[in-house]
């Protein structure tokens, strides 16, 4: 009889501490831009429509200094699965795989006891591993009935896959609520849900066709920078122009562009470049809505079936995105554009609604906090570091005070570079040579610095890198670049 009893109660806090242990539910996008959430403090804020979005940031922490490591997709979510910057995971650019056996944050959570899927946008070429289940798009997927591939049809690499009917992200939040219906209600849980909005082409499901239709849109400040010049910058970048040749020559680019965009021969460059930019944010929001309609189908499901309470929400992008600052779209740079990540959290047993903590985060640190959450031992292995602490409001008083960031794709337009960014400063290094770097371009480009007091110039609308006032705050900078990039342990 004793041993009965003592069984039971066995069982019953096993279960009690499984109960205690919080799902986790982290929504993944590509390239949705702090810009274009709508809560960020942005030029377009006054026209952006993402009442979800608006709810997490309402009741949850926004915050508004989280940066990427290396900001182009494929790196970034090896990042944030790792904990590791690129020159420890092996990924760092877009033709690298994610190695099956590398310790990530659904490993982990896995052999914790936790049930484990991933829905929606992988791009890291190996299968997943860690997941009891996923089912995944082909390298960067299709919008309109999408292919899908799971443990049963896996193919490496960008084949593979059979057809959904659907736009994708209503594919892809079917397939996460089919899952959590299904589910272990007596386990917690990590469900990974990754749209592939917002990604290039930017396309839009057809109820949101209408939608910003008569609204001029508000344009940055830098919208017509016709080339390095006037900013001192020293790189080319991608321009809209390249942009408006793919909307008029789509079969050329490799996506299929919503819509029709009409660039008459013989149009002022200014003209020009508004009309393309005007198309381009449009389909680039409603694209963005579409996300934000199923952020809103994931909180129902948590609300009506009692989970809010007891679920972490995360929503962020793999990076940013230029929407026309300097004349730019696309990403890559380490302007702030790029840079930053978007990122909101709700979780009510821990953080206060509305909290906005200002310390710098880097998408390195995803993992770890995950983890910490979960009750689960941070490995030595990964580079980030929880800021759970950070988000109940008590900033540990060692917590970095710079980030590193690496772009090792070089291209000749966006030349590689590593840099520091500061709470208050930015210094960039574009040495730009190729080193081996798998879809790098071979011929190397003239090393450059460019430096950004983003006190006085937050738009980075000036290169300061030069000028003898600046040459004591960009030769503290040098230093501690150096002794950064020495104790993150990149030696290339």
């Amino acid at each position: 009889m004793c041993a009965i009893r003592l069984a039971a109660l066995l069982a019953a806090c096993g279960a009690l501490q499984a109960a205690d242990r919080p799902n986790i539910l982290f929504i993944l996008s590509d390239d949705h831009t702090a810009q274009a959430w709508g809560v960020y403090g942005s030029f377009l804020d006054p026209v952006v429509s993402n009442p979800n979005i608006d709810r997490l940031a309402r009741e949850g922490a926004l915050l508004p200094n989280v940066f990427c490591a290396n900001s182009i997709c494929t790196p970034s979510r090896a990042s944030i699965l790792t904990g590791q910057y690129s020159h420890h995971n092996g990924v760092y650019t877009l033709a690298d795989a994610l190695d099956p056996k590398r310790i990530t944050v659904a490993g982990r959570l896995q052999a914790a006891g936790y049930q484990t899927a991933l829905f929606g946008k992988w791009h890291l070429k190996r299968k997943p591993s860690g997941f009891d289940t996923f089912r995944v798009l082909p390298g960067q997927g299709r919008y309109r009935n999408p292919l899908l591939k799971g443990p049963d049809d896996w193919a490496d690499g960008n084949a593979g896959g059979s057809p959904v009917a659907g736009f994708s992200e209503d594919v892809i939040t079917n397939l996460c609520l089919e899952w959590l219906e299904g589910r272990d209600a007596t386990r917690p849980f990590l469900l990974l849900c990754h749209f592939k909005a917002t990604h290039e082409p930017f396309d839009y499901p057809e109820r949101h066709a209408r939608l910003y239709e008569d609204v001029v849109m508000p344009e940055p400040e830098s919208l017509y920078e016709m080339g390095p010049d006037s900013s001192g910058r020293t790189f080319a970048g991608q321009t809209l122009e390249v942009l408006g040749k793919r909307y008029a020559n789509t079969e050329g680019s490799g996506f299929h562009y919503p819509g029709k965009l009409e660039l008459p021969e013989g149009l002022d460059p200014r003209e020009r470049r508004h009309r393309i930019y005007q198309k381009f944010v449009k389909d680039f929001l409603r694209c963005g809505r579409a996300i934000d309609d199923n952020i809103g189908r994931l909180l129902e499901y948590l609300d009506v079936h009692d989970l809010s309470a007891n679920t972490i929400v995360i929503y962020t992008s793999d990076q940013g995105y230029f929407l026309g600052e300097h004349g730019f779209f696309d990403k890559r740079m380490m302007y702030e554009e790029p840079l930053q990540m978007p990122f909101v959290i709700r979780y009510p047993r821990e953080i206060s609604p509305g909290a906005r903590p200002e310390a710098l985060v880097q998408n390195i640190d995803f993992a770890p906090l995950m983890l910490d959450y979960a009750g689960i031992d941070i490995p030595p292995e990964m580079d980030g570091r929880s800021f759970r602490e950070i988000l109940r409001g008590r900033t540990p008083a060692d917590w970095r005070d710079a980030i590193y960031y690496r772009y090792w794709q070089h291209l000749a337009a966006r030349p590689a570079h590593y840099g520091i960014r500061t709470r208050t400063e930015k210094l960039i290094r574009f040495y730009g040579a190729p080193l081996d770097m798998t879809g790098a371009e071979p011929e190397p480009t003239a090393p450059a610095w460019e430096y950004y007091d983003l006190q006085r110039d937050p738009r980075e609308l000036h290169n300061g890198y030069g000028d003898p006032a600046n040459d004591g705050n960009i030769a503290r900078l040098q230093r501690m670049l150096e002794a950064l990039k020495t104790s993150v342990g990149d030696a290339r």
